[in-house]
């Protein structure tokens, strides 16, 4: 019996699958998620951004009773998935602080009615004791089919974006012992997954680890010399006509870097926390609306994005861990389409984030789990090894191989013995009294007019212009390695000042040695592009003869059209790889178009035709 109703809900999974989303095959084990919690069991889910998280508790809520409610912590995410799911024929709403009295009240209505199948809602508004107790009559009358909590690492305090509300979530499995719960995230290393398990009291829920790797981003990081220079070169080798977003640290950062490429004659526009709201909106609006906008911004923007086609995503700036970097570029190619993620790295970034670490109000125990977290992501930054491999076996995954796909799989790094210069520049910073920063060392070492010798005691003069040999921005990428490894670090009390860490003794006593990449943009200007062979696979390729594709601008022209006539984002009506498959098999008619990837019966239905005349009259003209 049990066998039999194993494969009804597979064969229905499946059939939905197709009529409603489009698919005719599942992703890696979407299929067993789906299954299992249909039948009502727990999950915990952890799955890359773009690997298809949403559609693990989308297709349940369509083959179970009653309706789905999905706790989001973000506006943007709701509305996004919201505007996506009604363009699939779902009946689906969300309640947030953007609806007024009337626009709640209504979603309210539909709720309590059995009118709806998915309801996104925040954590703050599912607590509320009343929505609680309506929630205890819906399961009395017309049922509730699935809890799902998106966003799950949210919970924990450990994660990198804690939110306090989301502690209170075991509420639904005690108020709610015989609803399914299931919690997602795309990222979590074992302690913040242990933590999920714990906070929501999922221990007896059945977890699905899918991999980390997101094999179409291409990963690069690049030594920040003149960073805007190197980002507008990077943007205007690879990704002309391309939307994608640029993070900064700082809000100043992100108004003057958006000023200035706009000034460069691109369309970007700032984000931040600090903008009035109704600005952010807009800008937010827009990105997702239009085709080819630059978004600037903080780490204020990003969670929850759903905009599938982001080609890029570049940082001016260091993230503060592996968990953010991940995330962040994860925002890119949620298509599956190649993609890059871009980094401009130098010293300072190093220096910057340690000191904002060290002088914050965090407890000890919060700030050694922070330090661990960021040194991790710099031995990323320094590594020379896959990219790849690195960030796979940073949340405990193993991957065999090199990637091919990141800069040092394409272009390997030299590395040096650097011992003597290590002990050289370990020298510089002890006999000057561990008190300057890396530009007054370079001099030092470099023996510089500039530097007064009549300041430094007789030990210091043993180190004045030793280092003659090296050019300055080789001791640069020296110290840098030197603080992203541990031998040397930034002294608060010293205003920034480097001195030296325990690691640092046994290589000044000649114990240990040191070896340290070679950076290859010294000899000059920094370099964003590649060569036309390794251009090959990354995000130029899928689209390249494209620009040039009169059929290709007519379809993106009839679905901007189609999407202004409904205020939704463009990628709501089709995505770029559905729209690209369009392309390349040139359906005949509503049939042969029905077997295009992401073409649901609710989609063919409304835009079947449209699109065929596209591909009729560039046939015509052609």
């Amino acid at each position: 019996m049990q066998c039999t109703i194993h494969v009804m809900t597979a064969s229905l999974a499946q059939q939905r699958l197709h009529q409603v989303f489009g698919y005719s095959t599942f992703r890696g084990e979407q299929q067993a998620i789906i299954e299992h919690v249909t039948a009502g069991g727990d999950a915990l889910v952890l799955m890359p951004t773009g690997g298809g998280k949403s559609l693990c508790y989308q297709l349940p809520a369509l083959l179970r009773s009653g309706v789905t409610i999905v706790v989001s912590p973000l506006i943007a995410l709701m509305q996004n998935q919201v505007e996506a799911l009604q363009q699939l024929g779902v009946k689906a709403a969300f309640l947030n602080s953007s609806l007024d009295v009337e626009q709640s009240r209504q979603v309210t209505s539909q709720l309590i009615q059995g009118d709806l199948e998915i309801l996104y809602v925040a954590p703050e508004r599912l607590l509320l004791s009343g929505f609680l107790a309506q929630l205890e009559q819906i399961e009395m009358h017309t049922g509730i089919a699935l809890f799902a909590i998106d966003e799950a690492h949210c919970v924990s305090e450990w994660g990198h974006d804690f939110r306090p509300e989301y502690r209170k979530l075991t509420a639904l499995h005690t108020q709610f012992p015989n609803v399914p719960r299931i919690a997602l995230t795309a990222t979590a290393d074992a302690p913040t997954r242990a933590d999920i398990v714990e906070r929501l009291s999922l221990e007896n829920a059945r977890q699905f680890v899918a991999s980390f790797d997101r094999p179409n981003i291409r990963y690069r990081v690049t030594h920040k010399l003149k960073a805007r220079e190197q980002l507008e070169a990077f943007l205007e080798t690879e990704h002309a006509n391309d939307a994608g977003i640029v993070y900064c640290l700082s809000r100043k950062k992100v108004e003057e870097t958006a000023s200035w490429l706009k000034e460069r004659g691109w369309d970007a526009l700032p984000y931040h926390a600090g903008l009035d709201a109704g600005i952010r909106s807009q800008n937010q609006r827009r990105f997702l609306r239009e085709e080819g906008v630059i978004i600037v911004a903080t780490i204020a923007f990003g969670m929850g994005i759903d905009k599938p086609n982001v080609r890029f995503v570049a940082h001016l700036d260091l993230p503060k861990s592996m968990e953010s970097y991940y995330q962040e570029t994860g925002r890119a190619g949620r298509d599956g389409l190649p993609a890059n993620a871009w980094m401009a790295y130098g010293l300072g970034d190093v220096v910057s984030m340690r000191q904002m670490l060290d002088s914050g109000d965090a407890p000890e125990e919060r700030k050694q789990v922070e330090r661990q977290k960021l040194d991790a992501l710099l031995g990323f930054c320094e590594s020379t090894a896959c990219r790849h491999q690195i960030l796979l076996r940073y949340f405990g995954e193993q991957h065999a191989g090199n990637c091919n796909q990141c800069d040092n799989c394409l272009n390997p790094v030299d590395t040096w013995d650097a011992t003597q210069a290590a002990q050289m520049a370990l020298s510089a910073v002890y006999r000057t009294g561990q008190r300057f920063g890396v530009v007054h060392l370079i001099d030092v070492l470099l023996g510089k007019a500039n530097v007064k010798v009549s300041q430094f005691n007789h030990q210091a003069l043993s180190v004045f212009g030793v280092g003659k040999h090296i050019v300055s921005a080789q001791w640069s990428s020296v110290f840098r390695q030197l603080v992203a490894g541990g031998y040397l670090e930034s002294d608060i009390q010293a205003y920034g000042g480097l001195k030296l860490t325990q690691a640092a003794r046994p290589v000044l006593k000649g114990e240990a040695e040191i070896w340290l990449r070679r950076d290859i943009e010294l000899a000059g200007k920094a370099k964003a592009s590649l060569s036309k062979a390794q251009r090959s696979s990354n995000a130029k390729a899928a689209y390249d003869g494209l620009e040039d594709d009169p059929m290709w601008h007519a379809l993106k022209a009839r679905r901007l059209e189609l999407a202004r006539e409904q205020a939704v984002p463009p990628y709501v009506i089709f995505h770029d790889s559905t729209l690209l498959e369009i392309l390349n098999k040139r359906p005949q008619d509503l049939t042969e178009m029905s077997r295009i990837s992401g073409v649901g019966q609710a989609k063919l239905d409304r835009y079947g035709v449209d699109f065929l005349k596209v591909l009729e009259i560039a046939i015509y003209r052609d």
